[in-house]
Protein backbone atom coordinates (compact mmCIF):
# COMPACT_ATOMS: atom_id res chain seq x y z
CA UNK A 1 0.00 0.00 0.00
CA UNK A 2 1.53 3.17 -1.23
CA UNK A 3 1.70 6.17 1.82
CA UNK A 4 -0.47 9.17 1.02
CA UNK A 5 2.08 11.46 -1.10
CA UNK A 6 4.38 9.52 -2.03
CA UNK A 7 4.05 10.07 -5.50
CA UNK A 8 5.09 13.40 -4.63
CA UNK A 9 8.19 12.23 -2.76
CA UNK A 10 9.26 10.19 -5.90
CA UNK A 11 9.66 12.80 -8.36
CA UNK A 12 13.15 14.27 -8.92
CA UNK A 13 13.55 18.36 -8.09
CA UNK A 14 13.20 18.99 -11.92
CA UNK A 15 9.61 17.27 -12.17
CA UNK A 16 8.30 18.79 -8.67
CA UNK A 17 8.97 22.44 -10.41
CA UNK A 18 7.67 21.53 -13.63
CA UNK A 19 4.40 20.29 -11.96
CA UNK A 20 4.12 23.02 -9.70
CA UNK A 21 4.48 25.21 -12.48
CA UNK A 22 2.12 23.32 -14.81
CA UNK A 23 -1.01 23.34 -12.01
CA UNK A 24 0.10 27.40 -11.04
CA UNK A 25 -1.13 28.20 -14.41
CA UNK A 26 -4.05 25.72 -14.33
CA UNK A 27 -5.28 27.36 -10.64
CA UNK A 28 -4.63 30.72 -12.50
CA UNK A 29 -7.88 29.71 -14.79
CA UNK A 30 -10.15 29.03 -11.60
CA UNK A 31 -8.86 32.18 -10.41
CA UNK A 32 -10.47 33.73 -13.72
CA UNK A 33 -13.83 31.99 -13.45
CA UNK A 34 -13.66 33.10 -9.49
CA UNK A 35 -12.89 36.51 -9.56
CA UNK A 36 -15.07 37.94 -12.24
CA UNK A 37 -17.57 35.12 -13.19
CA UNK A 38 -18.86 34.91 -9.47
CA UNK A 39 -19.43 39.04 -9.20
CA UNK A 40 -22.54 38.54 -12.42
CA UNK A 41 -24.73 36.56 -10.54
CA UNK A 42 -27.26 39.33 -9.30
CA UNK A 43 -25.56 41.87 -11.17
CA UNK A 44 -27.68 41.54 -14.45
CA UNK A 45 -30.45 39.11 -15.91
CA UNK A 46 -29.96 35.67 -16.12
CA UNK A 47 -29.78 34.92 -19.79
CA UNK A 48 -27.03 37.24 -19.94
CA UNK A 49 -25.35 36.21 -16.65
CA UNK A 50 -25.39 32.72 -17.81
CA UNK A 51 -24.07 34.06 -21.54
CA UNK A 52 -20.93 35.69 -20.29
CA UNK A 53 -20.36 32.69 -17.69
CA UNK A 54 -20.09 30.31 -20.51
CA UNK A 55 -18.04 32.17 -22.44
CA UNK A 56 -15.63 32.95 -19.33
CA UNK A 57 -14.99 29.69 -18.46
CA UNK A 58 -14.77 28.64 -21.87
CA UNK A 59 -11.97 30.90 -22.17
CA UNK A 60 -10.47 29.88 -18.79
CA UNK A 61 -10.23 26.40 -20.35
CA UNK A 62 -8.78 27.45 -23.18
CA UNK A 63 -6.28 29.14 -21.25
CA UNK A 64 -5.33 26.04 -19.20
CA UNK A 65 -5.28 23.70 -22.09
CA UNK A 66 -2.37 26.53 -23.91
CA UNK A 67 -0.47 26.39 -20.83
CA UNK A 68 -0.41 22.72 -20.63
CA UNK A 69 0.85 22.71 -24.45
CA UNK A 70 3.73 25.42 -24.70
CA UNK A 71 4.98 23.86 -21.02
CA UNK A 72 5.14 20.42 -23.31
CA UNK A 73 6.54 22.40 -25.98
CA UNK A 74 9.27 24.91 -23.86
CA UNK A 75 10.28 20.54 -22.52
CA UNK A 76 10.96 19.63 -26.33
CA UNK A 77 7.49 16.98 -25.62
CA UNK A 78 5.49 18.65 -29.03
CA UNK A 79 5.97 20.96 -31.36
CA UNK A 80 5.09 24.97 -30.62
CA UNK A 81 0.90 24.74 -30.18
CA UNK A 82 0.31 27.86 -32.85
CA UNK A 83 -2.86 27.55 -33.57
CA UNK A 84 -4.20 27.08 -29.90
CA UNK A 85 -2.04 30.06 -29.39
CA UNK A 86 -4.44 31.83 -32.29
CA UNK A 87 -7.60 29.95 -31.08
CA UNK A 88 -6.59 31.83 -27.83
CA UNK A 89 -6.31 35.19 -29.33
CA UNK A 90 -9.38 34.92 -31.11
CA UNK A 91 -11.05 33.60 -27.99
CA UNK A 92 -9.72 36.53 -25.41
CA UNK A 93 -10.66 38.75 -28.31
CA UNK A 94 -14.60 37.49 -28.75
CA UNK A 95 -15.24 37.49 -25.03
CA UNK A 96 -13.69 40.89 -24.28
CA UNK A 97 -15.80 42.45 -27.13
CA UNK A 98 -18.67 40.82 -25.66
CA UNK A 99 -17.88 42.31 -22.13
CA UNK A 100 -17.37 45.99 -23.56
CA UNK A 101 -20.49 45.91 -25.42
CA UNK A 102 -22.44 44.73 -22.52
CA UNK A 103 -20.84 47.36 -20.12
CA UNK A 104 -21.51 50.11 -22.51
CA UNK A 105 -24.77 49.15 -24.04
CA UNK A 106 -26.40 46.30 -21.89
CA UNK A 107 -28.35 46.91 -18.81
CA UNK A 108 -28.11 50.06 -17.01
CA UNK A 109 -26.57 50.48 -13.17
CA UNK A 110 -22.80 50.46 -11.83
CA UNK A 111 -22.90 46.63 -11.24
CA UNK A 112 -23.43 45.60 -14.95
CA UNK A 113 -20.53 47.71 -15.59
CA UNK A 114 -18.26 46.99 -12.72
CA UNK A 115 -19.07 43.29 -13.98
CA UNK A 116 -18.41 43.42 -17.76
CA UNK A 117 -15.60 45.76 -17.15
CA UNK A 118 -13.77 43.21 -14.86
CA UNK A 119 -14.04 41.06 -17.57
CA UNK A 120 -12.85 42.70 -20.09
CA UNK A 121 -9.77 43.22 -18.16
CA UNK A 122 -9.31 40.03 -16.75
CA UNK A 123 -9.45 38.24 -20.19
CA UNK A 124 -6.87 40.29 -21.99
CA UNK A 125 -4.37 39.77 -18.84
CA UNK A 126 -4.86 35.94 -18.63
CA UNK A 127 -5.03 35.66 -22.50
CA UNK A 128 -1.75 37.66 -23.14
CA UNK A 129 -0.24 35.76 -20.43
CA UNK A 130 -0.83 31.98 -21.45
CA UNK A 131 0.28 33.27 -25.13
CA UNK A 132 3.15 34.40 -23.45
CA UNK A 133 4.16 30.75 -22.46
CA UNK A 134 4.07 29.70 -26.44
CA UNK A 135 6.47 32.67 -27.27
CA UNK A 136 10.09 32.24 -27.53
CA UNK A 137 11.39 35.26 -28.58
CA UNK A 138 11.31 38.60 -26.05
CA UNK A 139 10.24 41.21 -28.80
CA UNK A 140 7.02 38.71 -29.77
CA UNK A 141 6.54 38.95 -26.15
CA UNK A 142 6.68 42.64 -25.56
CA UNK A 143 4.52 42.96 -28.85
CA UNK A 144 1.94 40.78 -27.22
CA UNK A 145 1.71 42.95 -24.27
CA UNK A 146 1.41 46.42 -26.56
CA UNK A 147 -1.10 45.10 -28.46
CA UNK A 148 -3.13 43.50 -25.74
CA UNK A 149 -3.04 47.20 -24.24
CA UNK A 150 -3.98 49.08 -27.87
CA UNK A 151 -6.36 46.37 -28.53
CA UNK A 152 -8.18 47.32 -25.54
CA UNK A 153 -8.22 50.70 -26.37
CA UNK A 154 -9.20 50.10 -30.20
CA UNK A 155 -12.30 48.04 -28.61
CA UNK A 156 -13.17 50.58 -25.80
CA UNK A 157 -13.28 53.65 -27.40
CA UNK A 158 -15.33 53.07 -30.49
CA UNK A 159 -18.04 51.32 -28.37
CA UNK A 160 -18.38 54.58 -26.11
CA UNK A 161 -16.06 54.49 -23.57
CA UNK A 162 -15.05 58.24 -22.71
CA UNK A 163 -11.96 59.23 -23.32
CA UNK A 164 -10.06 58.90 -20.33
CA UNK A 165 -11.36 55.96 -19.25
CA UNK A 166 -10.37 54.56 -22.37
CA UNK A 167 -6.73 55.95 -22.00
CA UNK A 168 -7.13 54.15 -17.78
CA UNK A 169 -8.24 51.09 -19.51
CA UNK A 170 -5.53 50.86 -21.68
CA UNK A 171 -2.62 52.07 -18.73
CA UNK A 172 -4.39 48.98 -16.54
CA UNK A 173 -4.47 46.55 -19.21
CA UNK A 174 -0.58 47.27 -20.15
CA UNK A 175 0.41 46.82 -16.56
CA UNK A 176 -1.29 43.97 -15.63
CA UNK A 177 -0.27 42.08 -19.42
CA UNK A 178 2.93 43.24 -18.56
CA UNK A 179 2.93 41.14 -15.29
CA UNK A 180 1.47 38.20 -16.34
CA UNK A 181 3.69 37.95 -19.58
CA UNK A 182 6.75 38.79 -17.23
CA UNK A 183 5.46 35.92 -14.80
CA UNK A 184 4.79 33.41 -17.51
CA UNK A 185 8.47 34.02 -18.95
CA UNK A 186 10.50 33.58 -16.16
CA UNK A 187 8.65 30.43 -15.21
CA UNK A 188 9.61 29.23 -18.89
CA UNK A 189 13.17 30.18 -17.78
CA UNK A 190 13.27 28.72 -14.16
CA UNK A 191 11.63 25.70 -15.56
CA UNK A 192 14.79 25.46 -17.77
CA UNK A 193 17.34 26.31 -15.47
CA UNK A 194 16.46 23.39 -13.09
CA UNK A 195 16.43 20.66 -15.44
CA UNK A 196 19.92 21.89 -17.38
CA UNK A 197 21.08 21.90 -13.92
CA UNK A 198 20.04 18.32 -13.28
CA UNK A 199 21.44 17.38 -16.34
CA UNK A 200 24.56 18.99 -15.89
CA UNK A 201 24.68 17.34 -12.39
CA UNK A 202 24.18 13.52 -14.52
CA UNK A 203 26.92 15.05 -16.95
CA UNK A 204 29.35 15.53 -14.22
CA UNK A 205 28.78 12.05 -12.72
CA UNK A 206 29.25 9.92 -16.17
CA UNK A 207 32.31 12.57 -16.46
CA UNK A 208 33.72 10.93 -13.40
CA UNK A 209 32.91 7.48 -14.77
CA UNK A 210 34.70 8.15 -18.20
CA UNK A 211 37.77 9.56 -16.30
CA UNK A 212 38.30 6.31 -14.23
CA UNK A 213 37.88 4.43 -16.84
CA UNK A 214 40.43 7.02 -19.73
CA UNK A 215 42.75 6.46 -15.91
CA UNK A 216 42.86 2.62 -16.16
CA UNK A 217 42.78 2.56 -20.07
CA UNK A 218 46.17 4.79 -19.90
CA UNK A 219 47.70 2.92 -17.44
CA UNK A 220 46.89 -0.64 -18.94
CA UNK A 221 48.38 0.64 -21.96
CA UNK A 222 51.52 2.07 -20.41
CA UNK A 223 52.35 -1.55 -19.16
CA UNK A 224 51.19 -3.21 -22.44
CA UNK A 225 52.86 -1.23 -25.47
CA UNK A 226 56.24 -1.15 -24.12
CA UNK A 227 56.19 -4.99 -23.19
CA UNK A 228 54.43 -5.49 -26.56
CA UNK A 229 56.47 -3.91 -28.70
CA UNK A 230 59.55 -5.79 -26.83
CA UNK A 231 58.39 -9.17 -27.26
CA UNK A 232 57.22 -8.64 -31.43
CA UNK A 233 60.70 -7.13 -31.55
CA UNK A 234 62.49 -10.23 -29.89
CA UNK A 235 59.74 -12.77 -31.58
CA UNK A 236 60.75 -11.40 -34.78
CA UNK A 237 64.89 -11.66 -34.08
CA UNK A 238 63.93 -14.97 -32.84
CA UNK A 239 62.57 -16.69 -35.94
CA UNK A 240 65.10 -14.88 -38.29
CA UNK A 241 67.54 -16.39 -35.67
CA UNK A 242 65.62 -20.03 -36.09
CA UNK A 243 65.74 -19.58 -39.83
CA UNK A 244 69.52 -19.80 -39.67
CA UNK A 245 70.05 -22.44 -36.97
CA UNK A 246 71.37 -20.25 -34.51
CA UNK A 247 70.96 -21.53 -31.01
CA UNK A 248 70.81 -18.16 -30.32
CA UNK A 249 66.74 -18.41 -30.87
CA UNK A 250 65.98 -20.25 -27.70
CA UNK A 251 67.74 -17.66 -25.43
CA UNK A 252 65.44 -14.74 -27.27
CA UNK A 253 62.35 -17.28 -26.79
CA UNK A 254 63.10 -17.18 -22.86
CA UNK A 255 63.41 -13.76 -22.75
CA UNK A 256 59.77 -13.16 -24.63
CA UNK A 257 58.72 -15.62 -22.20
CA UNK A 258 59.83 -14.13 -19.13
CA UNK A 259 58.91 -10.63 -20.71
CA UNK A 260 55.39 -11.65 -20.93
CA UNK A 261 54.87 -13.03 -17.76
CA UNK A 262 56.17 -10.11 -16.30
CA UNK A 263 53.53 -7.92 -18.28
CA UNK A 264 50.80 -10.52 -16.69
CA UNK A 265 51.95 -9.40 -13.22
CA UNK A 266 51.96 -6.02 -14.35
CA UNK A 267 48.67 -5.77 -15.67
CA UNK A 268 47.05 -8.05 -12.27
CA UNK A 269 49.03 -5.23 -10.34
CA UNK A 270 46.74 -2.34 -12.44
CA UNK A 271 44.07 -4.17 -12.49
CA UNK A 272 44.37 -5.01 -8.21
CA UNK A 273 44.81 -1.23 -8.15
CA UNK A 274 41.55 -0.39 -9.96
CA UNK A 275 39.51 -3.00 -8.26
CA UNK A 276 40.48 -1.84 -4.77
CA UNK A 277 40.23 1.57 -2.94
CA UNK A 278 40.94 2.77 0.13
CA UNK A 279 38.62 3.52 2.34
CA UNK A 280 40.12 7.01 4.19
CA UNK A 281 40.27 8.46 0.09
CA UNK A 282 36.84 7.18 -0.99
CA UNK A 283 35.47 9.19 2.26
CA UNK A 284 37.39 12.01 1.74
CA UNK A 285 36.10 11.74 -1.94
CA UNK A 286 32.45 11.44 -1.28
CA UNK A 287 32.86 15.10 1.04
CA UNK A 288 34.47 16.44 -1.92
CA UNK A 289 32.17 15.33 -4.66
CA UNK A 290 28.87 15.61 -2.33
CA UNK A 291 29.85 19.36 -1.00
CA UNK A 292 30.49 20.83 -4.17
CA UNK A 293 27.49 19.36 -5.29
CA UNK A 294 25.80 21.57 -2.60
CA UNK A 295 24.93 18.77 -0.23
CA UNK A 296 26.22 18.73 3.32
CA UNK A 297 28.38 15.79 3.80
CA UNK A 298 28.90 14.53 7.53
CA UNK A 299 31.78 11.84 7.57
CA UNK A 300 32.71 10.66 11.14
CA UNK A 301 34.64 7.44 12.12
CA UNK A 302 38.34 6.60 11.73
CA UNK A 303 39.34 4.03 9.04
CA UNK A 304 43.07 3.53 10.00
CA UNK A 305 44.52 0.22 10.91
CA UNK A 306 41.54 -1.93 9.17
CA UNK A 307 42.71 -4.87 7.32
CA UNK A 308 42.98 -4.09 2.97
CA UNK A 309 40.35 -6.26 2.26
CA UNK A 310 37.87 -4.75 4.34
CA UNK A 311 39.21 -1.37 3.26
CA UNK A 312 38.48 -2.32 -0.30
CA UNK A 313 35.11 -3.46 0.53
CA UNK A 314 33.78 -0.52 2.18
CA UNK A 315 35.79 2.11 0.17
CA UNK A 316 33.35 0.21 -2.84
CA UNK A 317 30.44 0.72 -0.58
CA UNK A 318 31.00 4.39 -0.33
CA UNK A 319 31.65 4.71 -4.14
CA UNK A 320 28.39 3.31 -4.92
CA UNK A 321 26.37 5.25 -1.84
CA UNK A 322 28.02 8.47 -3.17
CA UNK A 323 26.92 7.60 -6.69
CA UNK A 324 23.49 6.98 -5.79
CA UNK A 325 23.25 10.30 -3.67
CA UNK A 326 24.50 12.49 -6.29
CA UNK A 327 21.90 10.58 -9.38
CA UNK A 328 18.88 8.96 -7.57
CA UNK A 329 18.46 11.02 -5.14
CA UNK A 330 17.45 14.47 -4.20
CA UNK A 331 19.36 14.97 -0.89
CA UNK A 332 20.20 18.11 1.08
CA UNK A 333 22.32 16.56 3.57
CA UNK A 334 24.33 12.82 3.61
CA UNK A 335 25.98 11.40 6.74
CA UNK A 336 28.88 8.57 6.86
CA UNK A 337 29.77 6.94 10.02
CA UNK A 338 31.86 4.60 10.30
CA UNK A 339 32.05 2.66 13.92
CA UNK A 340 34.57 0.02 15.30
CA UNK A 341 33.01 -2.37 16.88
CA UNK A 342 35.25 -5.69 18.76
CA UNK A 343 34.44 -8.02 16.10
CA UNK A 344 33.71 -6.20 13.57
CA UNK A 345 33.09 -2.80 11.47
CA UNK A 346 30.27 -0.97 10.24
CA UNK A 347 29.75 1.90 7.33
CA UNK A 348 26.49 3.50 7.71
CA UNK A 349 25.63 6.17 4.83
CA UNK A 350 22.31 8.08 5.72
CA UNK A 351 20.88 10.97 3.34
CA UNK A 352 17.72 12.96 2.65
CA UNK A 353 16.95 12.06 -0.69
CA UNK A 354 14.55 8.89 -0.44
CA UNK A 355 12.26 9.90 -2.74
CA UNK A 356 14.42 8.34 -5.33
CA UNK A 357 17.23 6.37 -3.88
CA UNK A 358 16.90 2.71 -5.04
CA UNK A 359 14.62 0.51 -3.06
CA UNK A 360 12.38 3.47 -1.48
CA UNK A 361 9.62 2.69 -3.77
CA UNK A 362 8.53 0.61 -1.72
CA UNK A 363 9.93 -2.82 -2.77
CA UNK A 364 13.10 -3.16 -0.77
CA UNK A 365 16.38 -2.73 -2.64
CA UNK A 366 17.39 -3.40 -5.67
CA UNK A 367 19.68 -2.32 -8.64
CA UNK A 368 22.32 -3.78 -10.16
CA UNK A 369 25.09 -1.17 -8.06
CA UNK A 370 23.37 -2.89 -5.10
CA UNK A 371 23.58 -6.13 -5.65
CA UNK A 372 27.59 -5.91 -7.10
CA UNK A 373 28.50 -4.55 -3.54
CA UNK A 374 26.75 -7.53 -2.02
CA UNK A 375 28.80 -9.47 -4.40
CA UNK A 376 31.88 -7.96 -2.69
CA UNK A 377 30.56 -7.98 0.89
CA UNK A 378 30.40 -11.63 0.30
CA UNK A 379 33.99 -12.13 -0.28
CA UNK A 380 34.81 -11.11 3.29
CA UNK A 381 31.49 -12.65 4.88
CA UNK A 382 29.92 -8.92 5.06
CA UNK A 383 26.13 -7.83 4.78
CA UNK A 384 24.53 -5.23 3.43
CA UNK A 385 21.08 -3.25 4.37
CA UNK A 386 19.43 -1.02 2.30
CA UNK A 387 16.25 1.20 2.44
CA UNK A 388 14.13 3.23 3.83
CA UNK A 389 15.38 3.94 7.45
CA UNK A 390 12.52 6.91 8.68
CA UNK A 391 10.52 9.47 6.44
CA UNK A 392 11.87 11.09 3.38
CA UNK A 393 15.98 9.56 4.64
CA UNK A 394 17.81 6.55 2.89
CA UNK A 395 19.79 4.35 5.10
CA UNK A 396 23.10 2.10 3.53
CA UNK A 397 24.48 0.16 6.13
CA UNK A 398 27.31 -2.48 5.54
CA UNK A 399 28.99 -4.73 8.39
CA UNK A 400 32.20 -6.65 7.59
CA UNK A 401 33.54 -8.86 10.64
CA UNK A 402 36.84 -7.50 10.97
CA UNK A 403 38.24 -11.10 12.25
CA UNK A 404 37.51 -12.71 9.53
CA UNK A 405 38.74 -10.51 7.32
CA UNK A 406 42.25 -10.89 8.95
CA UNK A 407 41.88 -14.42 8.81
CA UNK A 408 41.53 -14.11 5.01
CA UNK A 409 44.25 -11.74 4.84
Amino acid sequence: MREPGGWWRRKSTPAKVETYTRWSFHFFAVTEVAAVGLPLFGAMPGWLTALLLVMLVGHAVTCAVVASRALDWTRGRREQPVHMLWTLGAVTAVVAVTAMAVSEHGPSGDDVDTAAGGIFAVVLIFGAGAIALGVRERKRVFALVAGAAVGAGVVAFPLGMPGPATLATMVAVLLGTGFFAFTSVFSVWLLTAVYELDEARETRARLAVAEERLRFGRDLHDVMGRNLAVIALKSELAVQLARRGREEAVDQMTEVQRIAQETQREVRDVVRGYREADLGAELAGARGVLTAAGIDCEVTGEPAGLPAEVQSALGWVVREATTNVLRHGDAKRCTVAVLREPDRVVLTVENDGASRSPGSGGSGVGGSGLAGLRERLAAVTGTLEAGPARDGVFRLVARVPVAVAEGVS
